[in-house]
């Protein structure tokens, strides 16, 4: 099978898309242009670095580099899930919280993975699903923090009359929880509806681009369903059932939310 070349011109052509895009925000007043373009350069920076990286990782082939270059996903990946809690109040703890959100359905879904033998403790394989489960984990905990800082905010009323009555915090907020950890899961659960018919993804259409059987590609695939409906299952949950009880003071008294 040919190789697939992308070279300097297809990114310059590529380029020109990102133009159009500019051209439209700029049209229409959307004010995106200097997000776009920022965006796009430090997407360029991060990906020549990520790759030299990687690069200099798989030469090496070792197992405590590439378990260290893991927990450094998952670092990056959790702090950026915090930065998109409303509720946040800057706090180390709450930071670690949400670490170990991610650092739990992370781990618990690569190991039961890696234990299977479906993967092997290889740096060209563990790497990349990592990150590829690591990130979505990420967008469901991000999800979560934010539909919990809105339900809170919406149903302030509805929290304080069953607190009046004399409901402990976590049946108050149980609903809330509900809803939230939901709409976190809604966007993995929509994606798996509709995978194969709507969109190949990116999992499936890189192996079909390096010459792999297609079959053998949606086996893979499936096996990356599977891991993504688990890791952000738990790390919604997990989040949730931690950042709840930051809406509530040290008497169990419901504050002001943002």
């Amino acid at each position: 099978m040919k190789q697939l070349v992308v070279n300097n011109a297809s990114l310059a052509l590529a380029f020109m898309l990102v133009l159009v895009a500019m051209i439209i925000s700029t049209k229409e007043k959307l004010h995106l242009a200097k997000d776009i373009i920022y965006s796009i350069i430090r997407a360029v920076i991060q990906l020549t670095i990520i790759g030299y990286v990687l690069k200099y990782i798989f030469q090496l082939n070792n197992a405590w580099l590439t378990i260290l270059m893991c927990l450094l996903i998952v670092v990056n990946a959790s702090w950026n899930a915090y930065k998109r809690n409303p509720n946040a109040h800057h706090h180390f703890r709450e930071y670690l919280e949400t670490f170990l959100a991610l650092f739990i359905s992370t781990f618990v879904t690569l190991g039961l993975i890696i234990l299977s033998g479906s993967l092997k403790l290889i740096p060209s394989q563990i790497i990349p699903i990592t990150g590829m489960i690591a990130g979505n984990s990420m967008v469901a905990v991000g999800l979560c923090y934010r539909a919990l800082n809105s339900q809170f905010r919406d149903q302030r009323q509805q929290i304080l009359e069953k607190l009046a009555l004399g409901a402990e915090i976590k049946t108050a907020s149980l609903p809330i929880l509900r809803e939230s950890i939901k709409t976190a899961m809604q966007p993995t659960i929509d994606q798996a509806k509709t995978v194969g018919l709507v969109n190949l993804p990116g999992m499936m259409s890189g192996l079909i681009f390096a010459g792999v059987d297609p079959v053998r590609a949606i086996r893979y695939q499936i096996l990356i369903t599977f891991m993504l409906l688990s890791t952000t299952s738990l790390g919604a949950i997990i989040a949730g059932y931690q950042a709840y009880r930051h809406y509530f003071n040290s008497q169990q008294q419901l504050t002001e939310s943002d």
